[in-house]
């Protein structure tokens, strides 16, 4: 690997950031010490931030490009929860030295593949000297119609709780990672991709203004993102685990090893939509899922009360270890 000695961060800006701002005409080259970001009338900017730490959330060894690309998708998808459509992001970037020319690159690379494929230019940021691993982040910008963002916190009784996609085949993929385990080539290749490079489901968060009473994305495990919309809305949630939607791969994994349900439900980094609806909308919801071209599976309810139960097909609680992943004070039980 190439590293160039004296490579300092205003070079480094103007070398591998720069060309990322050039379609952002308020970053202004990333000549000055802030941006500005002009919603269109009538919207309200919506902002969101995400961090990657290397270690926590990536190995160095996971590649530039597809840390780059994550590291976008992930705040993608949180705007994609609220509704909003993407204007652009601002980038922490921490790196290690000696610095790694040939690494900034791909990683610029990445970010500019991304960047045009969801319309979403640079808007500035910092760079700054990590003393141990890469530190990345993104401050996420994008626009709703005025008033309508979609919080978590809007779900009534009675609603029916739907999550687009499928769930579980990151969590599998990291079981690959991190754990050893053996699927099918095909499967492991699907798993490995879908942990990597998650897809955010930007138009069907868009279409859900209007119809959704609370929405977020699925990024630290289906059942304890379910219990955000269950603690921020005041009521219970209860999971059906057979209506969870499993791709083909993840359910011939979990029919060799039905152990692996605790891995899919709580897992993680399925960067999915969850979210809740009057039974009245599921016509809506429908014609947008045929109209996007997004499957989305009705997977439970809302219903007076607290927490989340998830229930087999007998109507039995479903014991789980924890519920998801959080990053201080240990498993969520």
């Amino acid at each position: 690997m190439a590293e160039r000695e004296g490579l300092g961060e205003f070079e480094l800006i103007a070398r591998y950031l720069a060309p990322l701002a050039a379609a952002a005409p308020g970053a202004f080259g990333l000549r000055d010490d802030a941006a500005t970001i002009t919603p269109p009338a009538g919207s309200d900017l919506v902002v969101t931030t995400d961090a990657m730490v290397e270690g926590i959330h990536f190995l160095k060894s996971d590649g530039p490009e597809r840390i780059a690309r994550k590291l976008l998708r992930v705040n993608l998808s949180d705007l994609a929860a609220k509704g909003a459509v993407p204007i652009g992001y601002q980038l922490i970037l921490g790196l290690p030295t000696p610095l790694d020319e040939d690494w900034l690159a791909r990683f610029a690379a990445g970010l500019a593949q991304d960047q045009q494929a969801f319309n979403f230019p640079l808007y500035g940021g910092d760079t700054t000297r990590s003393p141990s691993g890469l530190l990345l982040g993104v401050t996420a910008f994008g626009y709703v119609p005025g008033g309508q963002m979609l919080r978590r916190n809007g779900a009534q009784a009675g609603d029916d709780l739907y999550v687009t996609g499928s769930i579980g085949d990151a969590a599998l993929g990291l079981e690959v990672k991190l754990n050893h385990r053996i699927f099918s080539s095909a499967a492991m290749m699907m798993f490995d991709s879908r942990l990597h490079l998650p897809t955010p489901r930007l138009a069907f968060g868009h279409g859900l203004i209007g119809h959704a009473h609370a929405a977020l994305d699925v990024s630290d495990g289906l059942v304890q993102d379910a219990g955000h919309i269950a603690s921020a809305s005041g009521l219970k949630v209860v999971i059906d685990a057979d209506s969870v939607p499993l791709s083909l791969a993840a359910r011939s994994a979990l029919a060799d090893d039905p152990d692996l349900l605790k891995a899919i439900l709580t897992g993680g980094d399925d960067y999915e939509l969850l979210f809740t609806a009057a039974p009245d909308n599921a016509a809506a919801i429908s014609e947008l899922s045929r109209r996007v071209g997004l499957a989305v599976t009705k997977i439970g309810r809302l219903e007076a009360g607290a927490g989340v139960e998830v229930r087999d097909r007998a109507g039995q609680l479903v014991k789980l270890p924890k519920s998801g992943f959080q990053h201080f004070g240990g498993p969520v039980e």
